[in-house]
């Protein structure tokens, strides 16, 4: 006799072991920062979305840093299937391939005046990604590379004084990012020093440094900064865009489904623009508490940094291009997109900065 109770059993006892063994491929990414980080509050946010998309037959866990390897062997790690993924800026891979700078961090907007925005335009229609994906085999990794969040322009620094021209700032042994960004620097006769994000505070306390880097208002007053320091600047070159990434080991890659593949590139494409619209608030609340709470004050610039710093990128670009011809490629291909698009991106943000300033001037 049939007996609709036990059928009913049946079919959500085998349906619960289809989804059991549909819901196995787990692609562990460790990061190169700790799970509080607002990078990985993003990441976990496209790993629900690569979820959702394939109905659980992929899910994502995220490792925080140093949970397998230590940060700078992340890729190491990926490219051997030691872990399945990384997390990380490209640009901290510069060392295996001088051409991840220019997708991590072109310094100075690649010298040619691209911001976040126009990197992506770039990146998504100006040829940008087939470069990019053709980045790893120049690396000789066994890695697929998925961009997910860019950020910037970053802040210029924290001082302990203000800074009124380069002269004062190259007195400040200063806490700059490694390879071509910190470069500029030293080519202009600021004492660049290089360390981990973790190591900053501490070095800024024991007067090691005398003034730092590290991102936005966010990431900067989660690390403490304005418990040292005083004085802020946001305008700077020397990471105008800033991309965090994620990368994938090839064979675990190929062994997914079609959905599967699909899924991570479309959560990729939503995670760009996520991330964004993320950052942009979470900066301006940070900031605002900054200068309301923690005594922060706001400084401009001084105008001849961007002209020292933007003629040591250049060159610095021009001789990483005569050297390398991936990397000359890359180059010119942004170069090509930029005297396309930045006459008029550039144009048209300027009145909107303007109108911007105008309001931000209101608040002070």
């Amino acid at each position: 006799m049939f007996n609709l109770k036990t059928a009913t059993a049946v079919a959500v006892a085998l349906s619960m072991t289809a989804t059991s063994a549909f819901a196995e491929k787990v692609l562990r990414i460790q990061s190169v920062l700790p799970n509080t980080a607002d990078e990985v509050v993003m990441l976990k946010a496209f790993g629900d979305d690569v979820s959702a998309l394939t109905g659980g037959s992929l899910k994502l866990e995220v490792l925080p840093a140093g949970a397998i390897v230590g940060p700078r062997d992340i890729m190491d790690a990926v490219d051997a299937g030691l872990v399945e993924g990384g997390f990380a800026w490209t640009h901290y891979w510069g060392g295996k391939h001088v051409a991840a700078n220019l997708f991590g961090a072109p310094v100075a907007g690649a010298g040619v005046g691209m911001d976040n925005i126009a990197f992506l335009s770039w990146f998504q229609f100006g040829g940008g990604k087939e470069l990019y994906d053709r980045l790893w085999d120049e690396m000789g990794v066994n890695v697929k590379g998925f961009m997910l969040q860019p950020v910037g322009p970053e802040a210029l620094g924290w001082f302990p004084e203000p800074i009124k021209s380069m002269d004062d700032f190259r007195k400040m042994r200063f806490r700059a990012p490694p390879g071509m960004v910190g470069a500029a620097y030293a080519e202009i006769g600021v004492p660049a020093v290089a360390m981990g994000g973790g190591d900053i505070l501490p070095a800024l306390e024991k007067g090691t440094i005398d003034a730092a880097e590290w991102c936005c208002p966010k990431p900067d007053s989660v690390f403490g900064f304005q418990k040292v320091l005083k004085h802020y600047y946001l305008q700077g070159l020397h990471q105008v865009v800033v991309n965090a990434d994620m990368y994938v080991n090839g064979d675990f890659y190929d062994g997914l489904t079609d959905l599967e593949k699909k899924a991570l590139e479309v959560a990729a494409n939503a995670s760009l623009s996520k991330s964004m619209s993320y950052r942009i608030y979470e900066n301006g609340k940070a900031l605002k508490d900054l200068t309301d709470n923690h005594g922060v004050i706001l400084e401009d610039t001084p105008a001849d940094y961007f002209t020292e710093y933007m003629a040591a990128a250049k060159k610095s670009l021009q001789a990483a291009s005569d050297e390398n011809p991936f990397f000359a490629e890359v180059w010119q291909s942004q170069k090509d997109f930029a005297d396309v698009a930045v006459p008029f991106w550039a144009g048209a943000q300027a009145s909107n900065a303007s109108l911007g300033k105008a309001h931000a001037d209101t608040l002070k």
